[in-house]
């Protein structure tokens, strides 16, 4: 089926059409990549859609207009290149081929963008004095530059004090920098992380860190990791508090002196822990339990372990597991969760990976979760189990 007179000529290029292609090539940055190389970025042209032969026969006076508003815009700012169309049936016509814009000034006028591209050009140039390597990141990538331009100075200085300044001793509350605080740097590390990828030598950068760890990964003091206690034997306490949080790496070198420890994940079961002769309880924080690694003196506790019975919790385990191997868990079984059918709930995003940690039986239970052999996605939260069976099964494991 023939297309419509009006489907014809919305085909057809407009000026509106022609600046919108080049505002996609700036909006890309390839003019601005041009600025940077010191290669003019000009002369440009834009290939026009125009009527085809048929087409200017069965439409000759659409065609016309066409070609008039073209030969309107041609001079002002836009040079236009024509072609001959046209057979037998209409003679030759001269018809818009190709829209040019032959200078940088006019390239910049059409599209309205002078005051960036000064700005851009201010801002390379100062670059190039502070830092050639992030200077060579910004002629790639001049629209990143240009995406935080208001930032940028003030980016460049924390760059080189972290250079210049910072150590492992450092938090970067003590970065000293004009108009720069730990706000800043904090909402803004996505791009400090770019810049000092950039900057600073390789062995400044720790790449085993992601550059949300931003202080480990540039080698400043990161917050203390902390840990959060309870003493259980009421009547054996080692210290005259029973609820305290410290220091990971002072914790590390000074172990609990209680033969049994107990990891949790959730804030009101820690609270609730029932008392426990010579036993404490860590409350883990998810997979925050990656923390109890630096602890070494739990491979001499009875550890055990207990989480939510779904597959995070178990992913869990499984990483404590891996760290201390003789981590035992409780109230993570089946019986548990056939006992607690009322209170059942769904696991948002269930993790399907391997957990070589675990048991034969907690890896028959995963299955079960992971299969939806109960309930699809199916969740038992630990703060749901009663506590009288928490009790019983506490002092059981005790015993």
């Amino acid at each position: 089926m023939p297309r419509s007179r009006s489907s014809q000529r919305a085909s057809w290029t407009t000026i509106e059409d022609a600046i919108a292609v080049l505002r996609r090539r700036w909006e890309r940055g390839d003019f601005l990549r041009d600025v940077a190389q010191g290669t003019p970025p000009t002369p440009v042209a834009v290939l026009l859609k125009g009527p085809t032969a048929g087409e200017t026969a069965d439409n000759f006076g659409d065609v016309q207009q066409w070609a008039t508003r073209w030969r309107e815009v041609d001079g002002r700012s836009v040079r236009v290149e024509y072609r001959s169309v046209g057979g037998r049936l209409i003679g030759t016509n001269q018809l818009p081929h190709k829209a040019w814009i032959d200078t940088p000034d006019l390239l910049w006028r059409t599209l309205g963008v002078q005051a960036q591209v000064d700005r851009y050009q201010t801002l390379l140039d100062l670059t190039r004095t502070v830092s050639p390597p992030i200077a060579a990141w910004a002629a790639e990538r001049p629209m990143k530059l240009l995406t935080h331009e208001q930032d940028w100075i003030r980016l460049l200085d924390t760059v080189a004090w972290i250079d210049h300044h910072a150590d492992p001793a450092t938090y970067l509350r003590q970065i000293d920098v004009r108009d720069v605080d730990t706000k800043f740097v904090e909402t803004r590390r996505s791009i400090l992380a770019e810049l000092l990828d950039r900057h600073l030598p390789a062995d400044r950068v720790n790449v085993a860190h992601p550059p949300s760890a931003f202080a480990e990964r540039y080698g400043l003091r990161p917050k203390p990791l902390l840990v959060r206690i309870r003493f259980l034997d009421n009547h054996h306490r080692p210290v005259p508090y029973s609820d305290l949080t410290v220091r990971v790496s002072e914790l590390a070198t000074t172990p609990l002196p209680v033969a049994t420890v107990y990891v949790v994940e959730n804030e009101t079961t820690f609270l609730a822990f029932p008392p426990i002769h010579d036993a404490a309880v860590i409350l883990g924080g998810g997979y925050a339990v990656a923390k109890l690694e630096p602890l070494t003196w739990l491979r001499d506790r009875d550890l055990v372990y207990w989480g939510d019975i779904d597959t995070h919790g178990f992913a869990i385990l499984d990483r404590l597991r891996a760290a201390f191997s003789h981590t035992r868990s409780t109230l993570m079984d089946r019986e548990t969760l056939l006992a607690h059918r009322a209170h059942w709930g769904r696991e948002p995003t269930p993790t399907r990976r391997s957990l070589p940690q675990l048991t034969e039986q907690e890896r028959a239970l995963v299955d079960d979760l992971v299969n939806d052999t109960f309930a699809p996605s199916l969740r038992l939260e630990q703060e749901h189990i009663r506590y009288t069976v928490i009790s019983d099964a506490l002092k059981a494991s005790a015993d």
